[in-house]
């Protein structure tokens, strides 16, 4: 079984909290694309990246010192975003970081696939940006079924705790034997169930957090999830989808 989750914009550099272990099964592809990056203009990457000024700067410094094999940090600690700070990796038993590392995986425009205990550096490209690279027309082109290929094990079991952005990379190449749930969270707003994106991020990371607690092996487990005031909605959820329902 494998559970795949979207990386996010905001990152750091930790090399002292934890060591990193192997480095992301893609960095050729990687490098490739870095390349492409740096040989792009400060305002063409701006508008790539679709942020203001401050940030453009940061990262255009960011690619002009990137360095793919030397001060990395471990993937789950080097991404700052909402899920991952309710995740709380850095507080992880070893039992924790046992489970998802081999279970979780974190997709990534610019890295493609990554293990959580891979060595990353900060960049800044999202799934979605129209990069046309090696005459591709965008990055989902460009990565093709490689991250399906990856993702999927023995099991054909895949939890979806990804955005569509991300896991529409997954989702385009699956066969008919794999068995791929999506985790929904959503609260009722006039009679319908309505997703609400900073509390869904909350309870992805929140739900990485409790299946690493609880080593679940089986999807079922799954709907014991009670935390931040979500409940199991048996009647909402289906086959392939496991539904929560904040209680407000």
């Amino acid at each position: 079984m494998k559970i795949i989750l979207s990386p996010a914009k905001k990152m750091n550099t930790d090399t002292d909290t934890l060591e990193y272990d192997g480095l992301p099964v893609f960095l050729d592809q990687t490098e490739g694309i870095l390349k492409w990056l740096k040989a792009q203009s400060h305002d063409y990457l701006q508008k790539l990246w679709g942020c203001n000024d401050k940030i453009a700067e940061q990262n255009f410094r960011r690619l002009n010192e990137m360095d793919l094999r030397k001060n990395l940090t471990p993937a789950i600690l080097s991404y700052e975003g909402i899920a991952y700070r309710y995740m709380a990796p850095a507080v992880f038993e070893d039992s924790s970081f046992d489970y998802v590392q081999e279970h979780l995986r974190i997709l990534s425009g610019f890295y493609g696939v990554l293990k959580p205990m891979d060595g990353v550096t900060p960049y800044r490209l999202e799934m979605q940006a129209k990069a046309s690279i090696d005459g591709k027309q965008d990055l989902y082109e460009l990565w093709g079924s490689r991250l399906y290929q990856e993702v999927i094990d023995d099991s054909h079991v895949i939890i979806n705790l990804a955005s569509k952005e991300y896991s529409k990379c997954i989702e385009k190449y699956l066969k008919t034997d794999d068995k791929y749930i999506t985790v929904t969270f959503g609260e009722m707003v006039k009679g319908k169930l309505v997703t609400k994106g900073t509390y869904a991020k909350m309870a992805r990371g929140e739900m990485v957090r409790f299946m690493a607690e609880n080593q679940i092996e089986d999807p079922e487990q799954i709907k014991r999830f009670d935390r931040l005031g979500y409940v199991y909605r048996e009647d909402l959820s289906g086959e392939g989808e496991i539904v929560f329902e904040r209680m407000v």
